[in-house]
């Protein structure tokens, strides 16, 4: 069966078509070769009476001369005997043997054979008044020809009633795919396209159903939102005042470990503040960059830093995209590298179908494949590689996961050959121009 719905309903419904046109002309067909064939012998039941009448009254010398005009098309006289054989089995054969033996069996005695060798041919024997003798030699038609144009007519018909089909099931399963698009849609910002309450009954309700579940799923993560950040942006109060009075300490090796956990709590809810600003969606408006120059004034930053970022590629062509948050992604990938690689090397290029592409590639410990979907996930840290030691809070990847939602954006992680981790961002082609 084909995949989707629509290509399933729309077979169904043309080979039921297709099947139940086929019987209809079947039956059709054999109800009017059967009215036929009872047409056909009343009609040579009263013809065959009149010509063997007709034989019986003309001299014998004249008989022969008669034979043409007295033929026709299923049946032909001959004077003679004719040929022998046992009696009819066909149906077709015994009916018309039958009605001719009603029109002039009663007064003229003749029996009938099957002439071998031919399953509807049959022969009927009898004597004229005269005793010379007569057959009727009959290939009983089935029923009329069918017209040359009538199987151009049937497939005429079945294709308009697939093409008729074809519409119904485009416009009965057209609600289910803007459903799926609406709901592909619904991203980080809750921004989905509402569906149209509109069409018929069952359409509106699942389109009206579908906008109160938007409405409710976005005032849910709104109020998580607002809980996370007030959360985060109330710890940072206390943990001010723990610093001010961890300061205020003697020097001792106690106040060092408890001025790095204060260090580790500060930049964890720093994090936590900007993934829930990540969550509720940049409101930055895409416009028209150069990604070239973006990137290399990233890289330009990290290296007045004393960072050793490299850069290499271009990409070659404008882009509509949001340059904040795009430099957030790289910023974001650039530090893990430099954190648990010491190095990252920036490479811009082109994917197939014109899709840009930026990948951060570094010589880290990378990430075990099993793991790579579920560092994206928050708070995930791996203890082999990113251990608490770097500082990371595990919250870096999910940041650049959801702005790379944001910007219709794909992530993809690989371990590199030699060792070392490949992030590439594919932008979406559409933002190339």
């Amino acid at each position: 069966m084909p995949r989707s719905l629509f290509a399933r309903i729309t077979l169904i419904l043309c080979v039921g078509l297709a099947m139940a046109q086929a019987l209809s002309t079947w039956l059709t067909v054999m109800e009017r070769d059967r009215a036929l064939v009872d047409i056909m012998t009343g009609y040579v039941e009263r013809e065959v009476v009149t010509s063997v009448a007709l034989l019986d009254h003309v001299p014998a010398a004249e008989r022969e001369r008669w034979l043409p005009q007295l033929a026709r098309r299923s049946y032909r006289f001959i004077l003679g005997p004719g040929i022998p054989g046992v009696a009819p089995d066909a149906e077709l054969s015994r009916r018309f043997a039958g009605a001719i033996a009603d029109g002039i069996g009663k007064r003229y005695p003749l029996t009938a054979n099957a002439v071998p060798g031919d399953d509807e041919r049959f022969q009927v024997h009898l004597a004229l008044s005269d005793g010379a003798p007569l057959t009727i030699d009959m290939r009983p038609m089935a029923g009329a020809p069918l017209s040359s144009w009538l199987p151009a007519l049937l497939a005429m018909q079945l294709a308009l009633l697939g093409a008729c089909c074809w519409v119904a099931v485009r416009l009965a399963t057209r609600p289910l795919h803007q459903l799926a698009q609406a709901a592909d849609g619904l991203g980080p910002d809750m921004k989905a396209t509402r569906l149209p309450e509109e069409g018929p009954s069952e359409v509106v309700r699942a389109a009206r159903a579908f906008n109160a579940m938007q409405d409710r799923i976005a005032l849910y993560v709104a109020e998580r939102i607002r809980i996370l950040a007030a959360i985060s942006h109330d710890l940072q109060t206390p943990i001010t005042r723990m610093r001010m009075r961890v300061d205020m300490m003697d020097e001792s090796v106690e106040q060092g470990k408890l001025r790095q956990d204060l260090r580790e709590l500060e930049t964890l809810v720093k994090e936590g503040v900007a993934y829930a600003k990540t969550l509720h969606g940049t409101q930055e408006e895409p416009r028209r960059i150069d990604p070239d120059a973006l990137v290399d004034s990233l890289v330009c930053d990290y290296v007045d830093a004393g960072q050793d970022v490299r850069l290499r590629g271009t990409v070659g062509m404008p882009l509509v995209t949001k340059p904040q948050a795009l430099k957030r992604i790289l910023g974001n990938l650039a530090d893990n590298a430099l954190k648990f690689g010491g190095a990252a090397e920036i490479e811009l290029g082109m994917a197939p179908g014109g899709r840009p592409t930026i990948a951060v590639l570094d010589r880290g410990p990378g990430i075990p494949d099993d793991q790579l979907a579920a560092v994206f996930e928050p708070f995930v840290r791996l203890e082999e590689s990113r251990n608490r030691e770097t500082g990371g809070t595990g919250l870096g990847l999910s940041i650049v996961r959801q702005l790379a939602s944001t910007l219709g954006a794909e992530i993809v992680l690989r371990n590199r050959e030699g060792g070392g981790l490949e992030a590439r961002v594919v932008l979406p082609a559409t933002m190339a121009g």
